[in-house]
């Protein structure tokens, strides 16, 4: 029976010892990716609300803010560290058949609660393989979009039993930390559904916030309801329904994609897939008709309009939730990045004409194939004088068939942070991510600062 206290035993027993090669260096390029989003987002305004009302309510902290001449608690830095890795949507996902949380909103946490205890970067790795398979195992295991929880509410247990394991807590102060977390914290999905505004961006940073307040509160002391699950009225009851986890260490990292375009997880294929589309077949946007999308159900609910319509669009928030949008500005760009979501290209005429003209279905066999392991879409594009170009793609570059290595990896963090790190500061804290092992944690968030 799952328990906080087989997950509190989980995170005593696995330690940076117990991981395989393989997962040291997945969770170092999970680190890599997430830093580079991170710095890329420092400029972005709804960080920018975080990191003002954290100065606003902490003076100064042991915890660096990353980009920002400041520090503060590691309450506070969890806050706004994360907030920097998810805002973009840039980050990584987890791929489940009933939920797709982002395994990336646990490093803000962890690394801020490393910081703070003065951790090495072998401990670091170690914390963030029991937040990954945490979150992967709850996300495969005990799927909550259904019941109307966001995926954060994963989350949030997650970067708890991570920063745990950072802070040092005991057994009982971990159980103690999972279930004041898991208690107290569980986000609703009206986030993610109909009119979305920028608190998607930064719902992840609340958890994150939570997640470390309740391994402080639990360090010093605090007791929470230990029966968090399997208690009357508890997780399995009001949240879940009934769930085991089979936990390893850290090979759930194995199981997450890195987003090759800045588009919405369950979009990436079919974006990838009109690009190419339009490339070889030199299509002119002026002269499309339709563009006709079948995908799986999760794409269809959530980008495709059956959480709300996906077609009024102008904003951020809901152009990268929005497949018409993103299908629209790629065919017409042959791009999907920071600049598709300027302003003034999400409102312009050519982009908000083309968009109305996108139709998504959800096909049974494409949503088979996505619960057996793929991120399948077809895409028809139908010019006006009747032609119609067909593309099939059953995955992208960046899914877990297919990994983003080193190389790719490396290219991504040049052109997320390269605008604001040179290529001295960009060089270091690569060389400092791949050889984590023989740094401490402040050794990286020195770098960030």
């Amino acid at each position: 029976m799952t328990s906080t206290f087989e997950l509190a035993s989980f995170v005593q027993e696995t330690d940076y010892d117990d991981l395989s090669d393989d997962v040291r260096d997945a969770l170092k390029r999970r680190v890599l990716d997430s830093v580079g989003i991170a710095i890329a987002a420092e400029v972005a305004e709804p960080p920018e609300v975080v990191f003002r009302t954290v100065s606003d309510l902490e003076a100064d902290g042991p915890c660096t803010l990353w980009g920002r001449d400041a520090g503060a608690s590691p309450v506070g830095a969890a806050t706004h560290n994360t907030a920097l890795v998810r805002y973009l949507d840039y980050m990584d996902s987890f791929l489940a058949p009933g939920e797709t949380p982002h395994p990336s909103d646990n490093l803000g946490s962890i690394l801020a609660a490393g910081e703070y205890a003065d951790r090495s970067g072998a401990q670091l790795l170690a914390g963030l393989a029991i937040a990954y398979e945490i979150q992967g195992e709850l996300a495969w295991n005990a799927p909550v979009r259904e019941r109307g929880f966001d995926h954060v509410t994963h989350t949030v247990v997650s970067a708890a039993a991570g920063a745990a394991k950072l802070l040092g807590l005991d057994r009982e102060q971990t159980r103690n930390a999972i279930a004041i977390a898991g208690t107290g914290h569980n986000a609703l999905r009206v986030t993610r559904t109909e009119g979305i505004n920028e608190w998607k961006g930064v719902a992840s940073a609340n958890a994150a916030r939570n997640a470390v307040y309740a391994a402080m509160l639990a360090k010093n002391g605090m007791e929470g309801p230990r029966n968090l699950f399997e208690g009357q009225k508890g997780w399995k009851d009001v949240i879940s329904g009934p769930f085991e986890l089979e936990l390893s260490p850290g090979e759930r990292v194995h199981d997450v994609m890195t987003k090759r375009y800045v588009a919405e997880t369950y979009a990436q294929s079919a974006v990838e897939g009109v690009i190419e589309l339009a490339e070889s077949e030199a299509i002119d946007p002026d002269a499309v008709a339709q563009i006709r999308l079948e995908t799986f159900a999760g794409a269809k609910l959530i980008i495709g309009g059956g959480e709300g319509s996906r077609y009024e669009v102008d904003s951020r928030a809901q152009a990268d939730h929005s497949l018409p949008y993103m299908l629209a500005v790629a065919l017409i760009d042959r791009e999907l990045g920071f600049e598709q979501y300027e302003p003034e290209r999400i409102r312009a005429d050519d982009v908000q004409q083309l968009l109305r003209t996108v139709e998504v279905t959800e096909d049974p066999e494409l949503t088979d194939r996505f619960e057996s392991g793929e991120m399948p879409a077809v895409i028809d594009v139908t010019m006006d004088d009747g032609t119609t170009f067909r593309i099939e793609k059953d995955a992208f570059h960046g899914h877990p068939r297919n990994p983003i290595g080193w190389a790719d990896l490396e290219e991504k963090f040049d052109r997320t942070a390269g605008e604001y790190l040179d290529e001295t500061r960009r060089d270091e804290i690569v060389e400092t991510i791949r050889t984590l092992e023989e740094h401490d944690v402040a050794d990286l968030t020195e770098l960030l600062a």
